[in-house]
């Protein structure tokens, strides 16, 4: 519960910041959708309402997951609401697995409830387990190492290097003494090379070492993923590991760590429940609204919809997901009869490899070689500041044609990087700029997004900040608006690109395939 003296310092806080005087919006375009698009989305948002729901009430939505699949079946329910035509198409299955609770109790040398939770797709715990919690030590050679193996059996180890320190470099920048931040980067250098000769001694990569310790039975393993900033940890997953592996966060892993590696004895109580459910559809959720002269040429708007499960997957990328919902209801009630088929794609299993989006370019290549530009958005909650062209170098004068009709408080601050480089990865426009088709890459301001929410334990409903959202809403609908009416993009492609890691020429990414399952 938040203390009233709590929420009094946070308004004093709020109240104290200055706010930019309103102003009347202004226009440089007399165009009445463009002016019906900002009243529809400005005055009857539907953000918020739709986040609650699908951040509180549905959940997370990892893949394979009962949130998943819930989550699907709203956003084809709201879409046929809204009258606009919508289906869930399966590509392909993935592993099922529903979360249950996790209870994790320091138990000697002193009690303590610790902060804990499975990661994705580990197998629970069967019952509550008691167990001694062991830190790897250094060996003096391999066989040490091999040796120290055979002592695993039935204890739980911890997967993590010891932390120096759970405080924010900024705190230590801003208050620190310089002896004192260099004495901390000589420690964190010093506890990161312990760790990689540890690992190099069991021969094993980082991503390795779980499978190794179930195999030569331990209990479960303990590890941690600190964000560096407070109180975050980035959780992911477990796949395929036989026993139980948790992360804790970095203030409990390291109390952890120091009584286990100083000889005190650490014994924790573990009782973590999960179950996996067989095989589970992969799937996308895809609307349409068809295009009244150009039906075979398409506007897509793109964001991925599957998210991981330590918390709600609400900047990510849930965010991205409302604000593609939201354009195409502002589209619909505004303008129903497009010129060009307007698709929106929220895609599944992003976070395994943009498989949702991957398999729909492969599935629909009518689509991919009718497309006048999808836009995507990955990128957290503030407002767009920057569209990456993706090497497309005709695209520069339609998208600043496009952003000089919008309401100057959309576009003024945002900058196109033009043309661009291609992803390769990062996003869901991948899957298709591989292709050769326009896909644009709509990115945001941090909001720290990197440190806090992207991946985390805190990607809750609460961090959503829905001006932003609003603004993203409408401005996406605009542009959807304007690239369905105007002329073809050209979709000629740069050639000329900066050497790659290697040194190599750099050159267009190559489509990678679909994952459809895990066989």
């Amino acid at each position: 519960m938040i203390s009233h003296r709590s929420l009094a310092v946070f308004a004093a806080a709020v109240l104290a910041t200055p706010l930019a005087a309103g102003a009347q919006e202004s226009w440089t375009s007399n165009d009445p959708v463009l002016r019906a698009i900002w009243s529809e989305g400005m005055e009857r948002s539907r953000l918020e309402p739709m986040a609650q729901v699908l951040m509180d009430s549905i959940g997370p939505r990892l893949a394979g997951s009962p949130g998943q699949l819930a989550a699907h079946e709203w956003a084809a329910a709201q879409f046929r609401g809204w009258g606009i035509q919508a289906r869930n198409e399966t590509y392909g299955a993935w592993v099922g697995w529903r979360r249950g609770t996790a209870h994790v109790d320091l138990v000697q040398p002193r009690v303590r409830s610790l902060e804990a939770r499975l990661l994705a797709w580990s197998p629970g715990t069967s019952g509550a387990v008691t167990a001694e919690v062991v830190a790897i030590p250094e060996f003096a050679d391999t066989a040490a190492a091999l040796r120290w193996l055979g002592s695993v059996r039935g204890k739980f180890i911890l997967g993590a290097a010891e932390p120096v320190t759970c405080r924010p470099i900024e705190n230590w920048q801003k208050w620190a003494q310089p002896q004192t931040l260099g004495r901390l980067a000589q420690d964190v250098a010093r506890a990161d090379s312990s760790w990689r000769r540890r690992l190099a001694r069991l021969r094993v990569q980082p991503g390795e070492l779980e499978m190794l310790l179930a195999r030569s039975g331990a209990a479960g393993v303990v590890t941690s993923e600190w964000t560096g900033g407070w109180g975050t940890q980035r959780v992911h997953d477990a796949l395929g590991v036989p026993v139980p592996v948790l992360d804790v966060t970095c203030e409990d892993y390291g109390l952890l760590h120091r009584l286990a590696s100083r000889g005190q004895g650490p014994v924790i109580r573990v009782n973590a429940t999960a179950e996996f459910t067989g095989a589970a559809p992969a799937m996308n959720t895809v609307a349409t609204i068809p295009g009244r002269a150009l039906r075979n040429e398409y506007v897509v708007l793109s964001a991925h919809f599957d998210s991981w499960d330590a918390a709600s997957g609400a900047t990510d990328n849930g965010t991205g997901t409302l604000v593609m919902m939201e354009a195409a209801r502002i589209l619909r009630a505004v303008y129903p009869h497009p010129k060009r088929t307007i698709v929106i794609g929220l895609w599944g299993g992003e976070e395994q490899g943009l498989n949702g989006s991957r398999a729909f370019a492969e599935d629909n290549p009518e689509i991919v070689s009718g497309m006048q530009a999808l836009l995507n958005q990955d990128t957290g909650t503030g407002r767009i500041d920057r569209i990456s062209l993706q090497g497309f170098t005709q695209a520069e004068p339609f998208f600043r044609r496009w952003l000089s009709r919008v309401p100057p408080t959309l576009a003024d601050s945002i900058k196109l990087d033009a043309p661009g480089l291609p992803s390769a990865g990062s996003s869901d426009h991948s899957s298709f700029v591989c292709r050769g088709a326009p896909g644009f890459w709509l990115l945001s301001t941090s909001w720290d997004y990197g440190t806090y929410t992207w991946h985390t334990d805190r990607d809750t409903y609460d961090k959503i900040v829905f001006s932003d959202l609003r603004r993203n809403a409408v401005l996406l609908a605009m542009l959807a608006y304007q690239a369905a009416e105007d002329e073809r993009i050209p979709q000629t492609r740069r050639t000329e690109f900066p050497p790659n890691a290697a040194g190599q020429p750099g050159s267009w990414p190559a489509c990678r395939p679909a994952q459809r399952s895990l066989n």
